[in-house]
């Protein structure tokens, strides 16, 4: 891995003022693209209901969802590798877009077609798995345009300025259930949907300004080089950006090999263990919480719970985001993927009754799970050589979506044989969220001090 000390690192091409540009689209890019991600899922009630749909079938259609947004998370990532970061956020933000509205049809084609309906909303709806890859196109993006900010002061804090951009998952959020409130009663889910796609317009004329990364585009240049033969000319300009030449692989190939294997199982595993807890703790807390064989807590305030849980999250993501810059962003992950399983696990053994204690430890819980995404994101792109960036980084945002779908299919089975939520969440929430703290911990480490110039 080559790397080079802040202090010592030659500004290029790239001016303070692109990577600060680049800052904001991506920020609004992601926001937007977690408005359409969240909407979803916070309108599947009402989706299903109009559609005549039960909730067994409603979970299962969810669960082909999620699938669905995996393998396209998981497929863009070379295709980014190939393509250039900057086309591949307008592919992302484009096509969630389209994923909004088309999800506004749904209604006439399950009329027409009941059954082709359904299976026609599970592939629109895991194209905006294109909008959930965002995040890693972001990760890759932005760790190597913040690798050429000539401002020694912002230099040292990328991760926390990386961290205001990730933050864009609450601020998302909290759109999605302020365009239901607002929208819903006029023009039902449908509205909602459309609404979602028209920010894709302004994001997609803003990215007319955003410039390819360095590292990419002399990447794309040496391979070019290769290719016409020119393969003295192609190390040379590799000696000079401190690029690996010799590695002409596929970047799905090169992903598991070296120095990207190791990246790419211990942050994809401690990643996909993870994901078990936000199931369970984020995506269903609600259902933990006011179980009976739960927390058996009466949410009658659904905005309460939202405010507290999007704040707590913004909140965390600035503190890792700020704690990654000075401990390095592995350590930052671990220890508070350690404390989150600490946190859940006193709340779990809490005594049912005690509302602040409850909540309390909820928020704490949450602030230590959703806070550290920050910087694994960016700690990924870390990670990996610029061949393999958006593949790894892809892959690995995958893998949370995996992790989802086996944390479904354990819950249910732990629920359906009469464990209870409490016993459901400890042993498929408390446990992996633990598991994935220390995995982490085997990734290597990566001094925030120093930047990676390949």
């Amino acid at each position: 891995m080559s790397t080079a000390p802040m202090s010592q690192f030659v500004e290029s091409d790239v001016r303070p003022k692109d990577v600060r540009l680049a800052t904001w689209i991506c920020f609004f890019a992601w926001t937007f693209a977690v408005y359409d991600f969240v909407l979803f899922g916070n309108l599947l009630p009402k989706l299903a209901a109009d559609l005549g749909l039960g909730p067994a079938q409603s979970t299962e259609i969810n669960t082909w969802v999620t699938a669905g947004t995996a393998l396209v998370a998981f497929a863009i990532g070379p295709i980014v590798d190939r393509i250039g970061r900057r086309k591949g956020i307008l592919i992302a933000v484009a096509g969630a877009a389209v994923a909004s509205l088309l999800t506004a049809t749904v209604g006439w084609v399950v009329g027409i077609a009941a059954g082709l309906g359904l299976v026609f909303l599970v592939l629109v709806r895991s194209l905006a798995g294109l909008g959930y890859a965002e995040q890693a196109i972001n990760a890759a993006y932005l760790n190597e345009m913040f690798a050429h900010n000539s401002d020694p002061a912002k230099a040292r804090r990328r991760g926390l300025i990386y961290s205001l951009v990730q933050s864009g998952w609450p601020v998302g959020s909290v759109l999605a259930a302020g365009s239901v409130y607002l929208l819903f009663p006029i023009g039902g889910w449908a509205l909602c949907f459309v609404v979602a796609a028209i920010p894709a317009v302004f994001i997609i004329i803003a990215g007319r300004w955003l410039k390819e990364s360095p590292q990419f585009t002399h990447r794309h240049q040496i391979d070019e080089m290769i290719k016409d033969g020119r393969v003295q000319e192609a190390q040379q300009l590799g000696n000079k950006y401190g690029i690996d030449v010799s590695e002409k692989a596929a970047p799905l190939v090169s992903v598991f090999r070296g120095e990207s294997l190791r990246s790419t199982l211990t942050i994809g595993g401690a990643f996909l263990l993870n994901w078990l807890g936000v199931l369970a703790f984020a995506i269903l807390g609600t259902s933990l919480l006011s179980a009976p064989d739960g927390k058996n807590i009466e949410f009658t305030n659904a905005l309460l719970i939202l405010v507290v849980s999007n704040a707590t999250a913004f909140a965390g993501y600035l503190f890792h985001g700020w704690l990654g810059d000075r401990i390095g962003r592995r350590n930052a992950i671990g220890i508070g993927w350690i404390l989150c399983a600490v946190s859940f696990f006193i709340m779990l053994q809490a005594p049912n009754g005690n509302f602040p204690l409850i909540v309390g430890l909820y928020s704490a819980g949450l602030f230590f799970l959703i806070g550290p995404f920050s910087a694994l994101l960016f700690f990924t792109g870390e990670s990996f050589p610029v061949h393999t960036r958006a593949t790894g980084s892809s892959i690995i945002n995958a893998s949370g979506q995996v992790g989802a779908i086996l944390g479904g299919l354990l819950i249910t089975a732990t629920l359906a044989a009469g464990g209870g939520w409490i016993n459901a969440t400890l042993w498929w929430g408390v446990l992996p969220i633990l598991a994935s703290g220390l995995l982490i911990f085997a990734a290597r480490n990566v001094d925030p001090r120093t930047v990676r110039t390949d």
